[in-house]
């Protein structure tokens, strides 16, 4: 297949890696936000209100009438969160407004078990193996003995992490095939053994190396979120295109750099509340003996390299396996890793960039 056949197919813009990723041009937004400086990245146009008007309202509908999450003191954490923003603008290909709540639903549900077991909302790294594990339980249903399985399935009710784990899960396998089912179980257990590492290098007051904690954040990050990106677009990537070591190398590279994306982004906020924050600018810092400002910068120099890297990746994988459902995936992945960055850089509720510049 011809270089111009494949861009007839997959469309966008020239640049490293980037030709077969994209399915039209992007547009310039109107921005809330700065971009990070510096930060390789591609602009894309504003979500459709009307849809993300919808996601807001069905999410908290949701989250307050069907599984009471949050108590009323935290709806203005909710509505600043944007989740309809962000789920629309991320899943441009979703053919309608429930498609999106599946992937909603789900990032309610993995923000209420990180703000509420680990981080803001009376997290702890003691004992977190033990709420993590019973949490998963709510994703990947525990198989026992008559005479225990009422006791554990009253238990899902136990708190509101699990409730929304649960209900988001059967709103997913309401639409999902089996086998994308058990895709994301899987990385929701990798997410799980990130909260893990990181938990156990807090407990221990330990600062990784730089390999190490981008290692940990090859596990706490994004990827259940991209990974869907085919139920989400009302489609499926076969089980054995999905797990071909290939795409799972650009699916990782994706993610890793989302998850930088998100340290950037989140660095001032993070350094303004309680405790010490483990992220990449910090554990720079302190294991390469650079100021605030020099970590930072590198942090981007990171994150591009995993940009450039997932991009040229993800080029070669089109070329290599020219079939149009890989196509679509590799477009629907691009669309998140796009989606997430515009939903950081607009969304000043929660962040602010440090003056480094």
């Amino acid at each position: 297949m011809s270089t111009e056949s494949l861009r007839r197919i997959l469309g966008g813009p020239t640049g490293l890696g980037t030709s077969s990723l994209y399915p039209a041009p992007r547009e310039e937004p109107p921005t809330a936000g700065s971009p990070v400086p510096g930060l390789y990245h591609h602009p894309v146009a504003e979500p459709d209100p009307v849809r993300t008007e919808e996601v807001d309202r069905r999410s908290k509908e949701w989250a307050i009438d069907e599984i009471g999450l949050y108590p009323p003191e935290w709806e203005e954490q909710f509505d600043g969160f944007g989740i309809g923003r962000y789920m629309t603008v991320c899943h441009p290909d979703a053919p309608t407004v429930d498609h999106l709540m599946v992937a909603a639903r789900l990032m309610v549900a993995e923000n209420a078990v990180d703000d509420c077991y680990c981080e803001d909302h009376g997290g702890s790294p003691i004992g977190l193996g033990g709420r993590l594990l019973m949490a998963h339980t709510s994703l990947d249903p525990l198989h026992t003995t008559p005479e225990y399985e009422p006791q554990w399935a009253g238990s899902l009710h136990d708190d509101a992490p699990r409730r929304a784990y649960r209900s988001a899960m059967d709103h997913f396998t309401d639409v999902a095939s089996a086998s994308q089912a058990d895709r994301f179980r899987h990385d929701m257990a990798r997410l799980h053994l990130g909260y893990l590492a990181e938990a156990a290098w807090d407990q221990t007051d330990h600062v990784p190396e730089v390999w190490e904690y981008l290692a940990m954040r090859q596990f706490n990050n994004f990827r259940p979120c991209p990974t869907i990106t085919d139920t989400v677009g009302g489609y499926e990537l076969p089980a054995d295109l999905h797990s071909q070591p290939a795409m799972q190398r650009v699916i990782a590279l994706a993610s890793n750099a989302t998850t930088i994306v998100n340290d950037l982004y989140s660095y001032t906020k993070e350094l303004d509340s309680p405790g010490k924050h483990l992220n990449l600018p910090v554990v720079i810092a302190e294991r390469e003996g650079r100021t605030e400002r020099e970590a930072y910068l590198k942090a981007v120099e990171i994150h591009n390299d995993l940009m450039h890297t997932y991009e040229a990746e993800a080029a070669a994988l089109a070329v290599a396996c020219p079939l149009p459902i890989v196509a679509r995936f590799l477009r629907g992945v691009a669309a998140w890793v796009d989606g997430n960055h515009h939903w950081h850089q607009n969304n000043t509720y929660r962040y602010s960039l440090p003056d480094f510049w």
